[in-house]
């Protein structure tokens, strides 16, 4: 299930919860690591490469929200869950504005866990496919054909979220080195004084706690493609380094004394102005000229608008695998996604939509639902205006540690007074058929419980 392999990381204080969780996914064919708090989460961040991230909220030093503040900073692209037997509806809401993807609520069956990950690994799988529509973003694959015929080294600029290691695994894809490993590391997401041990390897004993020797990226890349993403993050005296790999085309470990040969194409990536880097002297003159031998500028989104419609349908696409209900974009939905300027490009296209997704009325998405998904400007008009005298969604009171079945049915009766008691639209908005609902509808009334009458907020009793 997992690309490139990567890990789902399971971060939870209980150990006997984490075990089973980690088990649980394992057990479905879900690679899974685990993290007793958030520290051990950040450490394992650094060194194995990660797809997914399930966090406990309730943890001893930093909680749930404090690492994912943490983890928006270090690698804004990675989808994070939080697990949570606490706190309230509009919490999660809110965590999810903040960067979270999903939550998911205590207790779970195992089947919902393995539903989730597998949904949030198919949306983390998209950004590594190609979207080209619009007239630019056509002209700048045709370049990057061009660019993967050679082997030449290749520096790929843009803001970021615009795809820069998309084009950098299309130029591997279409090159000689297809079949070769393709090893990316972030230069950003390492702190300073691992970054070299990471690139370049150490031989045991080399540093305190290098228990045992081990091969760094260039290494690991040996006859393949290595993407050196964000570069000029990196400090001037680990350029200095890089540039003599480039030149004398070997490297060697960190307390060794052999050299390694080395066969390796090389794509780096910034999102920063780099010539202005070199004037104010934060980037080597003689590294950048070394590494601009092939360049590819990435257009922003919002110079390429053709894009953005078929970006948020692939993102609706990979949202809508497992889910009874197709997902689709309403008129009003689309123009309020063509009014946006995107900031942040197309990761924060298909973090929008995502959210959207989860939020919204079942299969539609409208303008109001991507609104509520964070996007602000002009455009804001939703196509389906609620009920006249719908209530306003409970949510502040909704508690989410109070056993499952109890909160299933105060989203369900929530739901059908935002609806009007419109048991069609309740269903659509939650996901299920009008079929379960029905039968969710005849338990309730069978335990005494009153339901809201279609376009009627007065409850009757059944």
């Amino acid at each position: 299930m997992n690309t490139l392999n990567e890990s789902v990381m399971v971060v939870e204080d209980d150990a006997g919860l984490r075990e089973a969780l980690t088990d649980t996914l394992r057990a479905a064919g879900i690679m899974a690591l685990a993290a007793g708090d958030a520290s051990e989460a950040l450490a394992l961040l650094e060194s194995e490469p990660i797809a997914l991230v399930i966090s406990d909220v309730q943890m001893p030093g930093q909680n749930g929200y404090e690492l994912l503040s943490a983890l928006r900073r270090l690698r804004p692209d990675l989808p994070v869950v939080l697990m949570t037997a606490y706190g309230t509806v509009a919490q999660a809401v809110s965590a999810m504005r903040e960067g979270a993807t999903d939550y998911i609520v205590k207790p779970f069956d195992a089947q919902a866990l393995i539903d989730m990950a597998r949904r949030q690994l198919a949306v983390r799988v998209m950004p590594n496919e190609l979207i080209a529509v619009d007239r630019e973003s056509k002209r700048t694959v045709s370049l990057a054909r061009k660019i993967a015929e050679n082997d030449a080294t290749v520096l790929i600029t843009g803001e970021s979220g615009t795809g820069k290691e998309v084009y950098a695994r299309f130029i591997r894809d279409h090159s000689a080195r297809a079949d070769k490993p393709f090893v990316a590391i972030n230069c950003a997401a390492i702190p300073e004084n691992m970054l070299e041990a990471t690139l370049f390897g150490y031989e045991k004993g080399a540093f305190t706690g290098a228990l045992a020797a081990h091969a760094g990226k260039f290494e690991q890349a040996q006859g393949g493609t290595l993407l050196l993403d964000e570069i000029s993050e990196m400090d001037l005296g680990l350029q200095a380094k890089i540039l003599r790999v480039l030149q004398e085309r070997e490297v060697e470990r960190l307390g060794g004394s052999r050299t390694i040969s080395l066969d390796v194409r090389l794509i780096a990536t910034s999102n920063r102005d780099l010539p202005e880097e070199v004037r104010a002297a934060r980037f080597r003159a003689d590294l950048y000229y070394r590494l601009n031998v092939m360049s590819l500028r990435l257009s922003p989104l919002r110079e390429r608008r053709g894009d953005i419609l078929p970006l948020a349908r692939r993102a609706l696409q990979a949202c809508a695998r497992g889910r009874q209900v197709p997902l689709s974009l309403s008129p009003g939905a689309e123009r309020k996604l063509m009014e946006h300027d995107w900031p942040g490009n197309a990761r924060e296209l298909t973090n929008i939509v995502q959210r959207a997704a989860w939020l919204a009325a079942g299969g539609r998405i409208d303008a109001a639902d991507l609104e509520t998904g964070g996007i602000e400007g002009p455009g804001a008009m939703s196509d389906a205006a609620p009920p006249p005298d719908a209530a306003p969604p409970p949510a502040q009171d909704i508690r989410l540690g109070r056993g499952l079945k109890e909160r299933e049915r105060e989203l369900i009766l929530a739901t059908l007074r935002i609806t009007g008691g419109s048991r069609k639209l309740a269903a659509a908005r939650l996901g299920i058929s009008p079929r379960t609902l029905r039968h969710k509808l005849q338990q309730f009334k069978a335990a005494g419980v009153t339901v809201p009458r279609l376009n009627d907020q007065q409850f009757v009793t059944a």
